[in-house]
């Protein structure tokens, strides 16, 4: 058995790519992408050798704070390198970090 093949319309040029007799159809793709984030709420980093939790976001000034009465006569490192007091309040606690916050004595 064979089957009929199809014909071009008369008077009609069937576009490039297309095969004659045929008819297009269009066609919608979609697509859903999904995205999860994770975000921790709190890090861990060691403060004077000693490890600590403090809420993701957290500053050095704040630590400081936290950990001192009065922040004159303080120095803090983070990760072995000197944080200039002005810079404390931008920089941001990440995790792993090792903090050292060191407070000057008086004595003779």
């Amino acid at each position: 058995m064979t089957q009929p093949v199809p014909t071009a319309v008369p008077g009609s040029e069937p576009e490039a790519g297309s095969v004659p007799g045929s008819e297009s159809v269009p066609v919608s793709v979609s697509a859903s992408v999904s995205v999860s984030v994770s975000v921790s709420e709190s890090v861990s980093v060691s403060v004077n050798g000693e490890g600590r939790t403090v809420p993701a976001g957290t500053s050095l000034d704040t630590l400081v704070a936290q950990l001192t009465t009065a922040p004159s006569g303080v120095a803090a490192a983070v990760n072995e390198a000197v944080v200039p007091r002005g810079r404390w309040s931008a920089t941001t606690l990440t995790e792993g970090d090792r903090v050292e916050v060191l407070t000057a004595v008086q004595g003779g």
